[in-house]
């Protein structure tokens, strides 16, 4: 079984930045792809960003130049640097980690952007 828990949401006014973290654990050898999710009220769960094991990221359009992906493999914990935050970032964000063709969810963190 695999663990996943996120930290580092709260309340930042519009332009300020938070980081959140990612910890895996459990049955782990590898993990081929980490990502970050957000889903705002009434609206899907959209992708944020992905990593993969060997550092290659995408970003959606949205927040291209403003979140920075990255990820300690030996820690097996992924990181999201939000910088330049927006009220329209508002939303619950969770990570996913895929473990042997599994994807595993963690219970979300609340990222709330004042105006």
């Amino acid at each position: 079984q695999v663990q996943v828990v996120e930290s580092g949401g709260g309340l930042v006014q519009a332009g300020g930045s938070l980081r959140l973290s990612c910890a895996a654990s459990g049955s782990i050898f590898s993990i081929p792809g980490m990502g970050w999710y957000r889903q705002a009220p009434g609206k899907q769960r959209e992708l944020v960003a992905h990593i993969t094991s060997g550092g290659t990221t995408n970003y959606a359009d949205s927040v291209k130049g403003r979140f920075t992906i990255s990820r300690d493999n030996a820690k097996n914990t992924v990181y999201l640097q939000m910088n330049s935050l927006k009220p329209e970032d508002t939303a619950v964000y969770y990570c996913n980690v895929l473990v042997r063709s599994t994807l595993y969810w963690g219970q979300g963190t609340q990222v709330t952007v004042s105006s």
